[in-house]
């Protein structure tokens, strides 16, 4: 069976990501999983430390901006499915525009987020192939898909 590569995309404030990879290699899934760099400021400040500072902040996060989406861009590229999770603590537009991304490269797309955010997110929603309110019910999906195997 070949190795599934799977983009963890989103909010970086909880251990969603952490939930799926643990659960996945539980079942012993066959899944490479890769994500953007969830060190919040380093992923800030990495353009400007790399290409030399910015006293403007809008070029001091246009330089990192940049340097990120090489890292992005590359990842999701290469998946085979993109998990992108939706917090309720900050607008996470990046989370938004990497769903677009991949839908946009016609990757499969997992998106996770409460129930409050269905109508926001109703856009994204439709461009998904699956939507999930647990990083659980992401590895169910990943085990059936992969397996074929339904956890009734």
């Amino acid at each position: 069976m070949s190795t599934w590569r799977v983009y963890l995309s989103g909010e970086i404030h909880t251990d969603w990501r952490e939930t799926i990879v643990t659960r996945t290699r539980e079942l012993d899934l066959p899944v490479e999983f890769s994500a953007p760099v969830t060190d919040h400021p380093a992923s800030d400040d990495c353009g400007a430390v790399i290409l030399g500072n910015e006293d403007n902040k809008f070029w001091y996060d246009h330089k990192g901006a940049k340097v990120n989406a090489i890292r992005t861009r590359t990842l999701i590229e290469k998946a085979d499915i993109v998990v992108v999770r939706f917090g309720d603590k900050y607008k996470q537009w990046n989370a938004a525009f990497d769903a677009g991304y991949a839908s946009a490269l016609g990757k499969s797309l997992i998106v996770i987020h409460d129930p409050s955010l269905t109508h926001p997110l109703k856009e994204v929603d439709a461009a998904a192939l699956a939507v999930a309110e647990t990083s659980e019910q992401v590895a169910d999906i990943l085990r059936y898909v992969i397996r074929g195997e339904l956890n009734r």
